[in-house]
């Protein structure tokens, strides 16, 4: 590869770059690339990056600041002719790839697809639009690196990038969860009045949707009282988790730390994980609590089943199954052995999405990418 270029790193918000992308900014700068971030919302100090641009990017598809962000984005390439292009997330992907769409001699671009915002299960005019949106900027997609089963089909078969690779996600820096153990998690129980035999299930994501809580919420009420459901994180549909919680008078036994800095902590307070996720890409969550050594009841959705062997390292239960779910936890209640069975096999699984084995798989096909002619 070459020692000297430049490339443009685009996400949709600052934060998806500094959860999943530093170590791959500071890989660029260490060969003496200059590094570029363009993502939506308030330019924060990002000392891995040597300029960072917010874009006035918005959620909804359709809405007009994402074209000024695409125009903003064309301008910005003309005028700095980068090497590289690296996008990610679906929003962000696509209003890039429009940027450069006619353009002459423009950068190589890898598109990152940390999951596809569809499935065989969406609805039938949701998924038409967003594989258009797909398909239409295929051919500014010199590279589509994607992380699980499903969506590789998927891109392959609809020739949505010029080259389709598969990923073993990003790397977890599994380091950090390292110094927590089993008195971090006694301290972190005590400080959410948590009984020692109470049935700690944890699942740290951001509120959505997508995610999920609230199936997770309602499913407490067919679960017995020692157990205690926390959810980390922050995002647009917290408020009504919390309600719903409120509603259900399960107040003591749902608990909302808000972001959580220290998840090693709340790792090794935990008794499972419980990700319900309608689709995924290849989730960090999963992959932290299977370091853990936690069992993980998963909903049964790409992504998790990438990662998920039912009975073998984990348990799967229906999307949206509030009894299939509360059944599955139950089953892990009622039996350490198999927790601690779970456990020690998805703690093995887990293994090869470590950072510093996922790391060289990715920059190298980073590298295959810059060096093509």
């Amino acid at each position: 590869m070459r020692t000297a270029g430049s490339v443009l790193f685009t996400a949709s918000t600052f934060s998806h770059i500094r959860r999943f992308h530093l170590p791959y900014l500071r890989w660029f700068r260490d060969r003496g690339w200059r590094v570029t971030l363009a993502c939506g919302g308030p330019a924060p100090d990002m000392p891995e990056a040597d300029r960072v641009i917010s874009l006035p990017l918005e959620k909804r598809m359709s809405a007009p600041a994402n074209f000024r962000a695409a125009a903003m984005l064309r301008r910005e390439i003309c005028r700095e002719g980068y090497d590289l292009i690296s996008t990610h997330t679906s929003l962000a992907a696509f209003f890039t790839r429009l940027a450069v769409m006619g353009m002459k001699d423009r950068p190589r671009l890898v598109n990152t697809v940390h999951g596809y915002l569809f499935d065989d299960d969406t609805p039938a005019l949701r998924r038409a639009v967003l594989l258009a949106a797909e398909r239409l900027t295929a051919g500014q997609t010199d590279l589509l690196l994607t992380m699980n089963r499903w969506d590789l089909d998927l891109a392959r078969a609809k020739k949505l990038g010029k080259r389709v690779a598969v990923i073993p996600g990003m790397g977890v820096d599994f380091a950090r969860l390292e110094p927590a153990g089993p008195e971090a998690g006694r301290r972190q129980r005590a400080a959410w009045s948590i009984g020692p035999d109470d049935f700690v299930m944890v699942y740290p994501a951001e509120f959505s949707a997508r995610k999920s809580q609230a199936v997770l919420i309602r499913a407490m009420a067919l679960l017995p009282e020692r157990a205690v459901l926390v959810l980390p994180g922050e995002g647009g549909t917290l408020g009504a988790c919390q309600a719903e919680a409120a509603r259900l008078g399960l107040g003591r036994r749902v608990l909302f730390p808000g972001e959580a800095g220290d998840m090693a902590s709340w790792y090794a307070a935990a008794d499972a994980a419980v990700p319900a996720s309608r689709s995924e890409g290849l989730p960090f969550n999963v992959m932290e609590a299977m370091h853990a050594s936690l069992p993980v009841a998963a909903s049964a959705v790409k992504g998790h089943t990438d990662l998920i062997r039912d009975g073998e390292n984990g348990l799967l239960y229906p999307y949206g199954d509030e009894a299939a779910f509360a059944a599955a936890v139950r089953r892990l209640m009622d039996d350490p052995g198999l927790c601690e069975r779970l456990g020690r096999t998805a703690r093995a699984d887990a293994a090869p999405y470590a950072l510093e084995r996922v790391l060289p798989q990715v920059t190298a096909e980073l590298e295959r990418l810059v060096d093509e002619v």
